[in-house]
């Protein structure tokens, strides 16, 4: 069963399914799409518009083989989604046991060694907690404010989108609905430097952990490490670290995993439930001794290097997935030169 305004594409015996879904989602198609569609509240295109897209069709076994090469690319992308997820899932575990549940010191005040850790590191944690206004942290750790693990807190704003000279320019430039992913490695849209003069929009650096301010649905309070120094918006919170009293890598993981407080807390003090630098900056914070934090980022710097790492190459890849397409439709490309390759 299908719903309103959801269709169902099947080819005929001359057209390949694996082909046919490659063909639906190259921007040949996506033009023919916004060239047509009507409505303006909610822009739609019917069955008919869809049969009238016009493209060159390889004989059978070519689209096979397109669409064999396409889809290498693609599970060498799903590789490494799921390779980050797993990925992010370890650095996560362990702020967690180190920072939150505070399973080294549990285990030291049980008469045990801290399991799967060296003692140079075990050394580092003390053997007892102690009670807070928080509840129970580890003995001689402090307490204090988000704003206690930042040097700056900060938003942007947005160039003017009815003067074309401020876009497609070459200078990165971060929104609110780009902090999906936990790593970000590029922006969506570029300004131009008269774009950055003419607005209010701010640098963040690289290794800045941002948050959505606001946002449709599920956005605000979605928090990312900016991989890269990049212009933002208005609803993006910028963070950096202090070097004193946190890191780029304990900033980002302490923040990104409170995003149901984010969610209850700026829902509390706003009608649009929008997520403030001041709000943010006054939330509690547990501070560990900042060696504790070196060694942490020791064990976590090179799990994130690597799924940035793994980002950066999806991206080519797709990139690579998208050029590809319609060069082998034209013939610009032959599938024989890809394997002399």
């Amino acid at each position: 069963m299908l719903v309103q305004r959801v269709a169902r594409l099947r080819g005929r015996k001359e057209l390949d399914t694996a082909f046919l879904r490659y063909l639906i989602g190259s921007r040949s198609f996506t033009e023919h799409v916004l060239a047509v569609q009507t409505g303006t509240a909610v822009p739609h295109i019917s069955g008919g518009q869809i049969r009238d897209f016009r493209f060159d069709l390889p004989l059978l076994d070519q689209q096979r083989a397109i669409a064999h090469i396409l889809g290498t690319l693609d599970d060498k992308i799903e590789l490494n989604r799921r390779t980050n997820e797993t990925l992010e899932a370890m650095a996560r575990a362990i702020f967690k046991s180190w920072f939150v549940d505070f399973d080294p010191v549990k285990a030291k005040a049980a008469g045990r060694h801290p399991a799967g850790m060296d003692a140079e590191t075990a050394r580092l944690f003390p053997n007892k907690l102690q009670a807070c206004e928080l509840g129970e942290i580890p003995e001689g750790w402090d307490v204090g404010k988000v704003s206690d693990l930042c040097d700056a807190i900060f938003s942007g704003g947005t160039p003017s989108t009815l003067n074309p000279e401020y876009w497609d320019g070459d200078i990165p430039w971060l929104s609110s609905g780009e902090t999906r992913q936990a790593f970000i490695v590029d922006t969506e849209r570029r300004i131009t430097p008269a774009g950055v003069s003419n607005s209010s929009t701010r640098l963040a650096p690289a290794s800045s952990t941002v948050i959505a301010s606001a946002g449709q649905g599920n956005t605000r309070g979605q928090t990312s490490l900016l991989s890269f120094e990049s212009y933002v918006n208005q609803s993006v919170v910028v963070l950096t670290a202090n070097a004193h009293t946190s890191s780029p890598y304990h900033l980002f993981f302490d923040l990104e995993r409170r995003y149901e407080e984010f969610r209850r807390v700026s829902d509390a003090h706003s009608s649009r439930g929008s997520l403030t630098t001041k709000l943010l900056a006054g939330l509690d914070a547990v501070l560990p001794p900042s060696e504790l934090i070196r060694q942490f980022d020791a064990l976590v710097g090179p799990v994130v290097a690597q799924a940035i790492g793994n980002l950066c190459v999806s991206r080519t890849l797709a990139a690579v997935r998208d050029a590809l397409l319609p060069k082998l439709m034209s013939g610009n490309v032959q599938l024989h030169e890809l394997g002399r390759r």
